[in-house]
């Protein structure tokens, strides 16, 4: 049987880049892979030493890439990572509020349509051929109506359909896929299982699946490697996995986690809060032509906790950057924010304090060299980065969030170096490190592990269970509600 990717005894040149074990696998032709792992435990590092990000010492990987005529590695295997969910690491002048200034749209900024013709001509000769296969993958997609989108509006659910478009034009031997449900409503996780499953049965492309989410397995994998701790397990094919896989019980918090939480929350709510913290009346935002919110109305009261929910491309995160102050256009807006008109001389610091945020947008724009602690710091400085000396009292109140959420033995490390669900994790920390009024968790739980994700909804129900906390969250997973959830908005799009 043909050996696509073979790897003996591999260990990487780097020390840093090296697991706690000597690597053995062996995928073969017509296995579709799922990787799957808690957070930290050494799948994107697999995924490194397979594409060469991360060399091996000589004569320990071997590629058979056949029927393919290429054998070069960069030819035959397309990597969309994590990160790619939210631009990619070569969008370094990225910032938090890019995705809403319409000042930040000229004449030369590209459309996803403009950019996916620029990588379509790149990957190939333009051939009939070629052009029947491009609109193949857009219907497959269902991305036809993004295409004259400008592509800093994309959502995070819209940019991995666009970076799944980009990487198929290359019709690679091997794709490898780092948690490719990431950021997708229901709708569309489906469609991208079906694209998938379609793709896979009509060629010779093989997937590689990394999974933070067992229970995210499609069904046309038929071999799964567990990774625990930094040790890459045998090979085996899904039946065998499913039948061994553990499912843990919902957590809740243990006594001395919920004294320290309890500890840290102030016992009375900051005085100017009103009765209605959000108002939005006949809220309409449009980007040019393309209408995302249209007279929209919601009222959200003092201790009320909301779950939004829609499509992607349905304007939630918009709606949320209104209310987080992010967006300039709320100024055009009939808003109140804790019972105070918007552009009635309050400044952005002064909505800021009131309010803990994470987002998949805040997550684009940490590209910062600092420690883990200082990133939980940073949000009591509500500011993306840390540009002051935090003092030792804001020291302390930040390890002790961090304890909160059981990541307090991440706080000297780089955050730019932990995985992603751990970096996750610190920015969870860094919302509710203030002790916010308004907690807003947008998309939350991205590539987090169950053990993970369990504990942080478990952290959230406490906090918001509180009086006077207030919560708005998005998620498209309906595991993923917590149960303090008590109000339901839902957006429809406007395509």
């Amino acid at each position: 049987m043909q050996s696509v990717i073979r790897i003996e005894n591999g260990m990487a040149r780097m020390p840093q880049w090296q697991l706690k074990s000597p690597v053995t696998l062996d995928i073969h032709d017509g296995e579709q892979i799922a990787i799957v792992g808690d957070n930290g435990s050494g799948k994107s590092m697999l995924a490194a030493m397979i594409t060469g990000a991360h060399p091996l010492f000589p004569d320990q990987i071997f590629y058979d890439f056949a029927p393919s005529k290429s054998t070069m590695v960069s030819d035959n295997i397309r990597y969309i990572t994590f990160k790619d969910c939210y631009g990619g690491d070569s969008e370094r002048t990225y910032f938090l509020q890019q995705r809403w200034n319409q000042q930040e749209i000229d004449e030369n900024t590209p459309t996803a349509g403009a950019l996916l013709e620029k990588e379509f001509l790149l990957t190939g000769e333009d051939t009939t051929e070629r052009r029947e296969f491009q609109l193949y993958i857009y219907r497959l997609l269902q991305i036809e109506h993004l295409l004259d989108k400008y592509i800093i509006l994309l959502s995070s659910g819209e940019l991995r359909k666009f970076k799944l478009a980009c990487a198929l034009f290359c019709r690679p031997r091997v794709l490898m896929i780092d948690n490719p449900y990431i950021g997708l409503d229901t709708e569309t996780r489906q469609v991208v299982t079906d694209m998938l499953q379609t793709i896979t049965t009509s060629g010779s492309l093989q997937l590689i699946l990394l999974l933070s989410r067992a229970d995210e397995i499609p069904p046309f994998i038929t071999h799964v490697i567990p990774v625990e701790a930094g040790v890459i397990k045998k090979k085996m094919p899904l039946s065998d996995y499913r039948s061994t896989a553990q499912q843990l019980a919902p957590s809740s918090l243990d006594a001395h986690t919920l004294q320290l939480l309890t500890s840290l929350v102030p016992a009375v709510s900051h005085p100017c809060v009103s009765d209605e913290v959000v108002r939005m009346n006949d809220v309409t935002v449009r980007y040019g032509a393309r209408t995302i919110l249209q007279s929209l109305n919601w009222v959200v009261h003092n201790g009320e906790h909301w779950l939004l929910t829609g499509r992607n491309g349905s304007g939630k995160s918009t709606l949320l950057s209104l209310i987080c102050a992010d967006n300039p256009q709320a100024y055009a807006c009939d808003i109140s924010l804790f019972g105070r008109q918007r552009g009635s001389g309050e400044s952005i610091w002064d909505i800021k304090r009131h309010i803990g945020y994470v987002s998949p947008e805040m997550h684009r724009a940490y590209r910062y060299d600092m420690t883990a602690l200082q990133v939980v710091a940073s949000g009591l400085k509500d500011s993306v980065g840390l540009y002051t000396r935090i003092t030792d009292d804001e020291a302390d109140i930040s390890m002790q969030w961090m304890e909160v959420f059981r990541i307090s033995h991440l706080a000297k490390r780089r955050f730019t170096y932990l995985s992603d669900g751990e970096q996750r994790m610190i920015l969870l920390a860094r919302a509710f490190v203030k002790s916010p009024t308004l907690v807003i968790l947008d998309e939350p739980f991205h590539g987090l592990d169950l053990t993970h994700r369990q504990w942080a909804m478990s952290v959230i129900d406490a906090y918001c269970s509180m009086p006077g906390h207030t919560l708005i969250m998005v998620t498209h997973f309906q595991d993923e509600c917590p149960q303090v959830i008590d109000h339901h908005k839902e957006l429809q799009p406007h395509f």
